[in-house]
């Protein structure tokens, strides 16, 4: 079933030339389109290998949510445009101007911190203004958006680059030509006010890819953030895969800690488990249970899957996987690494856990040098 571990530690195993390649698919798509690529990171927390890839791959700067992985960012030599993806905090204006060179924004209050904290630094901070088209998640209402760029643009020592969206983050509302042309709209509405043109359209993520594809996103729309289609090579409306990219950049590795042929039905009275939950089981007699060393700790259950189909996933606790391994016939040993394909959510899980290592590798190897 693979190699034995050396620490035991779990890690993932990162290959850059698939996350290079993965960028580099992306980007031409988007660029047949006349859209920029922002890389976003941070389901990497801001790992610099990860970022230098994508910018090898022709992403034109790196999207970050957390000062923490810009701080790792800039540790790791990485010197490009960062954009600030998530709304910024009031209290953290000073440490938001000096670590990104443009942020996403809806309060007018903080654009008034941020201008303060520019003219202290005798810089000029660039802005996206945010607006919601209905996935309720950040931005302004539309309503508010004359009289919101007419409070802005008094304020000194910030510019407003143009308009952005998020979508089907949240409520999971697709990006399609009808949201992405008001959108554009707003845009018109607020060159308007501010009697000039706007010159970044901030239209999504990776759930607008599909949109990209079928030649339906409105042309003022010139810019992506874009992490899962670069990460994992899929969209996020439908995950399903992106043309010329790959799925495998990212596989976690853990170790077999018990392997004990058990019953598949729990034996006496039940109450919720450690989490709350009361699971069901389902009667297939004595089954080989394979435990592996993360747990609910780590990893997002929902997007993890065992790369060899015949092992499937029985639960979690905090510490511990647990795992069906009967299919494999006894080929399953103590101490073998059992690798798992990672969805989004497992992924950002794992490489945020201090308890999972982050290994690069090459496409040939399941072992490299830990990243810096």
């Amino acid at each position: 079933m693979g190699g034995r571990t050396v620490s035991g530690r779990p890690y993932v195993a990162i290959d850059l030339e698939a996350i290079e390649g993965n960028a580099s698919a992306v980007v031409r798509l988007c660029a047949g389109h006349g859209i920029r690529v922002i890389g976003v990171t941070k389901a990497t927390a801001g790992l610099p290998d990860v970022a230098r890839a994508m910018l090898r791959g022709g992403v034109a700067g790196i999207g970050e949510s957390r000062l923490r992985n810009v701080e790792r960012l800039r540790r790791g030599g990485v010197d490009t445009e960062l954009t600030l993806l998530r709304i910024p905090s009031l209290s953290a204006a000073d440490a938001i101007v000096e670590s990104f060179q443009v942020s996403l924004n809806s309060e007018l209050d903080v654009l008034a911190a941020l201008s303060e904290a520019s003219l202290r630094r005798g810089t000029v901070h660039d802005v996206v203004v945010m607006v919601d088209l209905g996935d309720l998640r950040e931005g302004l209402w539309p309503d508010e958006l004359p009289a919101f760029m007419r409070d802005a643009a008094r304020l000194p020592g910030v510019r407003i680059l143009g308009l952005g969206t998020n979508l089907s983050c949240y409520a999971g509302v697709v990006p399609s030509a009808e949201n992405m042309g008001r959108l554009v709209a707003y845009v018109e509405e607020a060159e308007r006010v501010l009697e000039r043109r706007l010159v970044r359209i901030s239209g999504g993520s990776s759930s607008a890819l599909p949109l990209v594809a079928a030649g339906a996103m409105p042309a003022r729309v010139d810019e992506l953030r874009i992490g899962e289609g670069i990460l994992l090579g899929r969209e996020t409306t439908h995950r399903a895969p992106i043309a010329g990219t790959r799925q495998d950049a990212f596989t976690l590795h853990a170790e077999v800690i018990e392997l004990k042929r058990k019953p598949s039905l729990p034996v006496g009275e039940r109450a919720q488990s450690a989490f709350g939950a009361t699971p069901a089981f389902e009667d297939r007699g004595l089954i080989d249970h394979a435990i592996v060393n993360v747990g609910r700790a780590d990893v997002d259950l929902e997007s993890l899957r065992p790369v060899d189909p015949r092992l499937s996933i029985l639960g979690a606790s905090s510490d511990h996987l647990i795992l069906d391994a009967t299919a494999t016939r006894g080929e399953v040993r103590l101490g073998d690494r059992i690798a798992f394909s990672l969805g989004y959510g497992a992924l950002l899980a794992a490489m945020t856990s201090p308890y999972v290592d982050a290994r690069l590798v090459s496409r040939d190897s399941a072992a490299g040098r830990a990243p810096g």
